[in-house]
C-alpha cells in the first residue's frame, strides 16, 4: 500500500532565496517553487539559478519537492528542465497542459536528459496542471500520457480566465471541470490536486472549498500560504470512527482472501473490492497523519 500522501502542495516563488530555505518547515506533503506565474520576466533565470543552487544544498527530508517550470513553448521551459534535472529534481508539474502531446513532447526532453547525465531513464515525475477548458476534456488522456504522470492538478484562475468568467466563493462554474479532473484522474490512477483558494484571510471558505475537493475525490489541495497546510491536512485526517471500521474491514477481507474478487459482510454491510480500497485509503491518510495503526500493517 504505502502510497505516497499529497494531501498539500504548498507554492513557493523560486526567486525569493528565504522560501527556498524555510519551506519544509511547515511539513506540507509537497512543496512546488514556482518558476512560472510567480516570478517576473525579468528574474526567471535568476531564479532558475537559485533553485539549481538549493537543490544541490538543502536537505528537504520527507517532503516531495516539484518545481513548477515554464511552459515549454515559452523561452525558458525547456532550459528551466535542461538545469533542474542535473542539479536533483525529480518532480516537474508542467503548466498549461491540454493535450497529450505537451505530455510526450516533455516526455521525449527528460528522456534525453537522464540518459545524458546517467540518471535512471524515466525516474523524473511529472504532474501535469490542467488551467483550460480543451486541458479540462483532454484530461483523461493527458493522464495516461505517459507512466511519468503520477499527478493532474486543476487550476481555477487560468481556466475561468479563459471562458472569460468571474471565480466566485460559491464555485458553480468550475464544478463541472473540477469533477472531471478529479473523475479522469481515478480512471487513470493518479492522484488529483485541486486549486489554489486565493483569499489567505477567508478561512472559512478555504475550509469549505477543501472539504468540496475532498468529497469530489481530489488527493489534495494547491496551497498559498502555510496557514492553510495545516488545516488541509486536518480536514483530510480520518476521524476514529472511520479508523476502527476500516481496521474492522481490512482484517475481515485478509481472513475471507477476497482480494481477487468476492463479497463479505461486515457489521451486517456487503464489503467488496471497492469498499475495502477505500478502507485502505483511509488508514494512509491516518499514518500520514501520524496516527498508529495498531494490528494492521499497510
Amino acid at each position: 500500500m504505502k502510497k505516497k500522501l499529497r494531501r498539500t502542495m504548498l507554492f513557493c516563488p523560486a526567486n525569493k532565496p528565504k522560501h527556498l530555505f524555510t519551506s519544509m518547515i511547515y511539513e506540507p506533503d509537497c512543496i512546488i517553487f514556482d518558476l512560472e506565474d510567480a516570478v517576473p520576466f525579468n528574474e526567471k533565470v535568476a531564479a532558475r539559478d537559485l533553485l539549481v543552487e538549493a537543490l544541490k544544498a538543502i536537505d528537504y527530508g520527507q517532503v516531495e519537492v516539484f518545481a513548477r517550470i515554464n511552459a515549454l513553448y515559452t523561452d525558458f521551459g525547456e532550459d528551466d528542465v535542461r538545469a533542474l534535472v542535473p542539479a536533483g529534481l525529480k518532480r516537474l508539474r508542467l503548466p498549461m497542459c491540454e493535450s497529450e502531446k505537451d505530455v510526450k513532447d516533455l516526455d521525449v526532453l527528460l528522456t534525453e536528459i537522464e540518459r545524458a547525465h546517467n540518471i535512471e531513464v524515466g525516474s523524473v515525475k511529472v504532474q501535469c496542471a490542467i488551467e483550460t477548458p480543451k486541458g479540462v476534456v483532454n484530461s483523461l488522456a493527458i493522464a495516461q500520457a505517459s507512466p511519468r504522470v503520477t499527478s493532474i492538478s486543476f487550476g481555477a484562475e487560468d481556466f475561468t480566465r479563459t471562458l472569460g468568467t468571474d471565480r466566485t466563493k460559491a464555485g458553480n462554474e468550475l464544478f463541472l471541470a473540477r469533477s472531471t479532473v478529479a473523475l479522469n484522474a481515478n480512471i487513470a490512477g493518479v492522484d488529483a490536486i485541486d486549486t489554489v483558494y486565493a483569499d489567505v484571510k477567508d478561512e472559512e471558505g478555504f475550509i469549505k472549498e477543501v472539504e468540496s475537493a475532498r468529497n469530489l475525490g481530489f488527493s489534495g489541495k494547491s496551497c498559498i500560504h502555510p496557514s492553510q497546510v495545516e488545516l488541509v491536512h486536518k480536514i483530510y485526517t480520518p476521524n476514529s470512527k472511520d479508523i476502527e471500521a476500516s481496521i474492522k474491514i481490512i482484517e475481515a477481507a485478509r481472513n475471507a482472501d477476497i482480494e481477487k474478487g468476492g463479497v463479505i459482510v461486515v457489521d451486517g454491510k456487503m464489503i467488496d473490492i471497492p469498499v475495502i480500497a477505500k478502507a485502505e485509503r483511509i488508514l494512509e491518510l491516518a499514518v500520514g497523519a501520524g496516527i498508529q495503526i495498531g494490528g494492521v500493517s499497510i
